[in-house]
């Protein structure tokens, strides 16, 4: 019983100890609003030299998506809905721009009328006149539009005998859009899009076991975590502005004070950032650039020759290879293996020469594994029985098929471990010839390889 309960309790800490162990007990105070990721590049930007007046009118969601509840329906919508302030704070918050209001441009213009009618009325020689509105030299324009959900869910648990957890998460998606337009000539200065993911957990445990006759224990517990769409949205939309200042300072719309050397670094940072995000796919794995360049490797294994009566041991083999891309799934492959195969009586060397085709399941991804199979020759190049060099050379055909996880380390050096299996035509390379089955054997290994060529393109990623 004991180590049932210390079970759930170990479950629990590794789980979430800081949530799990902090519940709210009581109401909390008003707060000042949090801050996202990307709030400190904002106040890290170098200041502007000339802050841009910039109106918002309607800065909204375009999707219409509604919150998805498991039974029956909900008329709350899945994201906030005060899109404009959030964007006119987080552009006030850049300092490199003046934003005025327009969302209420009839309330402001109502409130003006009154103050002008009351000033004529009561302080006919007052001579205070109200002053001019400000207009706006650029206008922010876009919105959310798109709110993906379940774009990626899953978990893990387990059972026994009574006691047990499980653990479940769910990603949702938004994207959201940011256009600069030219109020003089309405030309579309910039325009920038980026997406952020929402993340929901849970993660319970439960104890159901009798401890005794007609005693029965039962205990559960558990807790869940829903990431704020409000603080993800605004995530994404300082995100978005960010971008906007800097790709802006790329193509010269607006200027820093500090000169031109801080911009080039910022927009240096900027590139290098965006396009180590341009590797990762929509589910956030690492992934590497799509290349027709070719490949040469080196590998080196342990084969095991499975024979019919001798007993075997793992012998050493190496060898070159040459990979020629087909396209982005299929690659032929041409090996030079040296292979040494050992049995109780026999010791060969074999030169191999192979031709085959690899499957790629994932091109794009650092981590991904791989089938192959192809066809061999295999040239005896020494024998030895007892002492005696003399019994005839055993060449063979071969056909052999593989797996094997690559993990991709960088442009032009990748690493991978495999495990293959080779079957012959012939039942003497263990020196003896007995029963109807073929010699064969399996080999597991290692293998390194280096791109040829500099040639990369994103282009499949995006």
């Amino acid at each position: 019983m004991k180590n049932l309960l210390w079970c759930l309790v170990v479950l629990l800490t590794a789980s979430s100890c800081v949530t799990y162990f902090s519940p709210p007990i009581e109401t909390a105070k008003s707060r000042a609003g949090e801050t996202s990721h990307h709030s400190s590049q904002l106040q890290e930007l170098p200041e502007a030299a000339e802050p841009i007046v910039v109106a918002v009118y309607n800065f909204k969601d375009q999707t219409g998506q509604y919150k998805t509840v498991e039974a029956g329906s909900s008329f709350s919508t899945a994201v906030p809905q005060g899109l404009t302030s959030m964007l006119i704070k987080t552009l006030e918050d850049s300092k490199w721009f003046l934003p005025i209001e327009r969302e209420n441009l009839s309330n402001l213009l109502n409130e003006r009328n009154i103050i002008r009618q009351t000033r004529t009325e009561y302080e006919p020689n007052s001579g205070n006149q109200l002053a001019p509105l400000l207009y706006a030299g650029v206008l922010i324009e876009g919105g959310i539009v798109s709110y993906d959900s379940n774009i990626r869910t899953g978990g893990y648990g387990a059972r026994y005998f009574g006691v047990g957890g499980s653990t479940q998460y769910r990603e949702d998606r938004i994207t959201i859009y940011l256009r600069a337009v030219s109020t003089s000539t309405g030309r579309i200065l910039k325009n920038v899009n980026v997406s952020k993911t929402i993340l929901s957990q849970a993660i319970d445990a439960s104890l159901f076991r009798y401890v005794a006759v007609e005693r029965l224990m039962e205990a559960e517990t558990g807790i869940t975590k829903n990431e704020p769409v409000q603080l993800a949205v605004q995530d994404a939309i300082e995100k978005a502005v960010f971008s906007l200042i800097v790709e802006g300072l790329e193509d010269k719309l607006w200027r820093s004070k500090d000169g031109v050397e801080t911009e080039t670094v910022l927009i240096n940072d900027y590139k290098e950032a965006k396009e180590e995000e341009l590797k990762r796919g929509l589910y956030g794995r690492e992934r590497m650039a799509s290349t027709e360049d070719p490949q040469v490797s080196l590998r080196i294994g342990m084969p095991t020759l499975l024979d019919d009566i001798t007993e075997s041991s793992s012998s050493f083999s190496a060898g070159f290879s040459y990979h020629y891309k087909l396209n982005d799934y299929f690659t032929a492959v041409g090996d030079l293996n040296m292979t040494q195969l050992t049995a109780t009586r026999v010791k060969r060397n074999y030169l191999q020469p192979r031709l085959g085709l690899n499957i790629q399941f994932s091109p794009y991804d650092k981590l991904a594994p791989y089938v192959y199979g192809g066809g061999s020759y295999m040239a005896n190049l020494s024998s030895q029985l007892n002492g005696d060099s003399d019994i005839a050379k055993a060449n063979a055909l071969g056909f052999h098929y593989g797996a094997g996880l690559q993990y991709v380390i960088n442009d032009d050096i990748s690493v991978s471990i495999f495990m293959e299996n080779t079957h012959t035509n012939a039942d003497d390379i263990d020196g003896n010839v007995f029963g109807n089955i073929n010699d064969r054997f399996y080999n597991m290994g290692i293998q390194i390889k280096y791109r040829l060529g500099k040639k990369r393109n994103y282009d499949a990623l995006q």
